[in-house]
């Protein structure tokens, strides 16, 4: 909604604000290093205390209104569900008692829970599960996250979404989770699939107390004071999605308190990056979020930036309710007429690299070949062919100019990003005029929501490990899909991979290599631009913060200060 998930290393990601959900990953020992005699230090890293600089607000800290990754990631570090990612990025038990069993086909799964507690010394019961999974499904509620993880995967949670939608009545009952006793969950899949666990360790499958969500009513997760936890640290002090600070403190009732050791963790919102710079200069800050371009060539060869390319690829989504966009010409002309490879070089300049394609590279492959290996480069600037399509379109339009709206962020980073593809695309494709609207992350999550957009500078890092977790955000309808993009080859390509062909893993990967095919190289439904490198600051007394490439994009909860 990772989209995972993520998926912004410690807390700001490069365009934050233009990122929907998701992350991944890999521990990262990311302070060895020492530091030079002179060096300033903070005044908490005596302490297991940290600061850290983050450059969004957080929209929403319930689990099943979540969408973005900076939701997912504090969701991840104040709660938990039947899995949860390790520091090698791996998913493993945790509310879960060791691995569920199956039935033969693996389409049952039953967990015995282990004991935990809520933070109000209540404790974590299968109940909690139940109630979580059926809010996040039911229509009511209005999850943009829920019924995207859900519908294909959990039994019975597509005939929910589909009864809705035909204003017919539906029975959450029929979902495929039910409490059988207060320690045991059985689940129920549509079909088996590999990346179980993965899904099962996201925050929107994490459980809710249903007394306490039931009693706080619209309040519930609208602040810290209106909040209740099962992970590793709690929420105690946020104003809510206006809050620019918040502060997160160790959870004495959590079931493996005795791996935390952090006991504070104070995030404020500073969304220049040269301002977070000269903080972790003079020691206010132990970590600042993803360095701007002008700042990356700076701390090259520093032991205190770390730097890792990412999962995450950014892309223009191309709103069809739109008349022109619409044209598949106009749509060429736009994905073949700015220069990817000028922009990851001289704007972004911090090792992020061009994306002439959807799922990224270095992130699933088979049989030690790497996804992106049959289809290479799908979309390449080509100035040409861009302004041939875009002659093209026009004809056909009628009309020989066009007005575009242009959903951007309003972070340091993403204006410059969009200002460059503004330019780009106004000198390229004459006629153009591109009206840039520059927004916070939350008015752009609400946007994105309405389709009240033409063009959108989004991202995507993926919510589990698997090719498909990018392929099925373009499906008819989908609940990420929000561009009323629409092809029935590709429909059905995505459904066989998570259906028929989610065991069989050659047929699968080269269902969903011909559906990246069929959206970018037929349709031309997104403009990719970029696939995300991640260069953040760290205090080298701060240790072992696992970052991952889906899912939330980091925990906290083996972090260390030495």
């Amino acid at each position: 909604m990772k989209n995972s998930k993520f998926s912004l290393l410690l807390v700001l990601t490069l365009v934050l604000s233009i990122f929907l959900a998701a992350c991944g990953g890999k521990d990262t020992d990311k302070s060895s290093g020492t530091k030079d005699e002179g060096e300033k230090t903070t005044k908490t890293e005596s302490a297991q205390e940290i600061k850290v600089l983050d450059s969004s607000e957080i929209p929403t800290m319930d689990t099943v209104l979540a969408e973005g990754s900076t939701s997912f990631t504090y969701i991840n570090n104040v709660g938990e569900g039947l899995y949860r990612l390790d520091q090698e990025g791996k998913a493993v038990p945790a509310l879960a008692d060791g691995e569920p069993t199956t039935n033969e086909d693996k389409t049952v799964y039953t967990f015995k829970l282990r004991d935990a507690k809520w933070s109000n010394g209540e404790p974590v019961t299968a109940q909690d599960f139940v109630f979580a999974w059926q809010r996040a499904i039911d229509p009511k509620t209005a999850s943009p996250y829920g019924p995207y993880m859900m519908n294909g995967k959990i039994k019975g949670a597509q005939e929910i979404t589909n009864a809705a939608a035909k204003k017919k009545d539906y029975d959450l009952n029929t979902l495929g989770v039910v409490a059988k006793d207060d320690k045991t969950l059985e689940v129920t899949l549509e079909k088996a699939f590999p990346y179980a666990a993965d899904v099962f360790a996201f925050p929107t499958f994490y459980p809710q107390n249903e007394k306490f969500v039931t009693e706080k009513g619209d309040k519930y997760a609208s602040n810290a004071e209106n909040m209740i936890y099962n992970g590793p640290f709690t929420m105690t002090a946020w104003d809510g999605p206006a809050g620019a600070e918040w502060v997160l403190e160790k959870n004495d009732t959590y079931w493996d308190a005795d791996s935390v050791s952090l006991k504070k963790i104070t995030v404020n919102v500073v969304k220049d990056s040269g301002a977070q710079v000269n903080a972790f200069e003079s020691g206010d800050t132990d970590v600042t979020g993803l360095l701007s371009s002008d700042l990356v060539p700076t701390y090259e060869g520093d032991e205190r930036m770390f730097s890792e390319l990412s999962a995450s690829v950014f892309w223009l989504k191309m709103n069809q309710k739109n008349d022109a966009l619409k044209n598949l010409n106009i749509r060429k002309a736009i994905a073949q007429g700015f220069n990817k490879d000028d922009l990851a070089a001289s704007i972004l300049n911090n090792a992020s690299v061009p994306a002439n394609y959807m799922v990224p590279q270095n992130f699933v492959n088979l049989d030690g070949v790497d996804f992106r290996e049959k289809n290479g480069d799908l979309i390449t600037y080509n100035l040409e062919e861009a302004q041939k399509a875009w002659e093209a379109g026009l004809k056909e339009l009628g009309v020989d100019k066009l007005t575009i709206r242009y959903l951007g962020g309003d972070t340091e980073a993403s204006k410059k990003i969009d200002s460059y593809m503004k330019n780009q695309l106004e000198k390229n494709l004459p006629g153009l005029t591109v009206d840039l609207e520059s927004v916070p992350f939350a008015v752009r999550l609400e946007r994105d929501n309405s389709m009240d957009y033409d063009l959108q500078a989004a991202g995507w890092g993926p919510d589990y490990g698997d090719a498909i977790s990018f392929a099925d955000l373009w499906v008819t309808d989908g609940g990420s899909n929000r561009m009323a993009y629409s092809n029935k080859k590709y429909d059905k390509l995505i459904k066989d991979a998570q259906t028929e062909l989610a065991t069989d893993p050659k047929a699968n990967f080269e269902a969903l290599q011909e559906a990246e095919r069929i959206l970018l190289q037929d349709d031309y439904a997104i403009a990719p631009i970029y696939q995300r490198a991640e260069n953040f600051l760290i205090n080298p007394k701060v240790k072992n913060i696992a970052t991952y490439q889906y899912g939330p994009d980091y925990c906290y909860k083996w972090v260390t200060v030495e």
